[in-house]
């Protein structure tokens, strides 16, 4: 016996952006567009221009990618879908990712993202209440060398504990100034996303305040251009330097 299984109604298309938002997004993607031999090159930065506009990727956001690239809907859809940096829901104004990879779980990167999940009260990928902040876990910050890292925006928040990274949090949500450890002062999500579209980031000393590897992420790049460094001896496991038992 077979089931009766509702269908439901064909999804209507997506809505157009208001004129005058039109008007500003399409003068936008021209300039990206205009930067690619190909337009259909372009898709990514456009999908944080979308991004930029709603603090996600919407159906009409994907309906203006495709009709400004020459693609179809089905073809911005894989690749807003395929890529988590494209949110697909609404979301808040910073989104605090936990790595949660190997190092930063066993440094502790594991008992942030539990106490954070309660602290907040929320799951992954979920937004608080008030609309401030989206929790999602990160499977590598490419940060090893300062685990446990929290990021926000993709700025760094180096080194962290539970306790840190419940006040990072408390900060964002009251609106009191907080830092990264390197790298540009932070900025809300859309406004991220602009500058990830490759707009410049206009904000006075961004630019100046941007980069910051930490000294172990640059020990390949200095073997790379021929810098000696100093030799490090590791004595077998209870001898002391001497070669007498400890």
């Amino acid at each position: 016996m077979t089931e009766n299984v509702s269908l439901g109604m064909p999804q209507l298309p997506a809505p157009d952006y208001p004129a005058e938002v039109r008007a500003r997004l399409e003068a936008d993607a021209r300039a990206i567009i205009a930067r690619y031999p190909g337009s259909r090159s372009a898709l990514l930065p456009m999908l944080h221009l979308v991004q930029s506009e709603e603090g996600h990727v919407t159906r009409t956001g994907m309906r203006f990618c495709a009709e400004m690239l020459g693609l179809t809907t089905a073809e911005v859809t894989a690749v807003a879908t395929f890529y988590t940096m494209y949110r697909r829901k609404e979301s808040g104004d910073y989104q605090v990712g936990v790595c949660t990879n190997t190092l930063c779980a066993v440094m502790g990167g594991d008992a942030i993202f539990e106490e954070l999940k309660e602290h907040l009260g929320v799951g992954n990928d979920e937004t608080t209440a008030d609309g401030k902040v989206t929790l999602e876990h990160i499977e590598c910050n490419a940060a090893c060398d300062f685990a446990p890292v929290v990021m926000v925006n993709w700025e760094f928040f180096d080194n962290q504990t539970p306790e840190s990274a419940k006040r990072l949090v408390d900060d964002l949500r009251a609106g009191r100034p907080v830092s990264p450890t390197r790298g540009a002062p932070l900025c809300t999500f859309k406004e991220t996303a602009r500058i990830l579209a490759g707009f410049p980031d206009e904000r006075e000393g961004a630019v100046e305040a941007s980069g910051g590897a930490g000294p172990a992420s640059l020990v390949g790049l200095r073997l790379a251009k021929g810098e000696t460094q100093p030799t490090r001896i590791v004595h077998p496991r209870g001898e002391t330097a001497s070669g007498e038992g400890a």
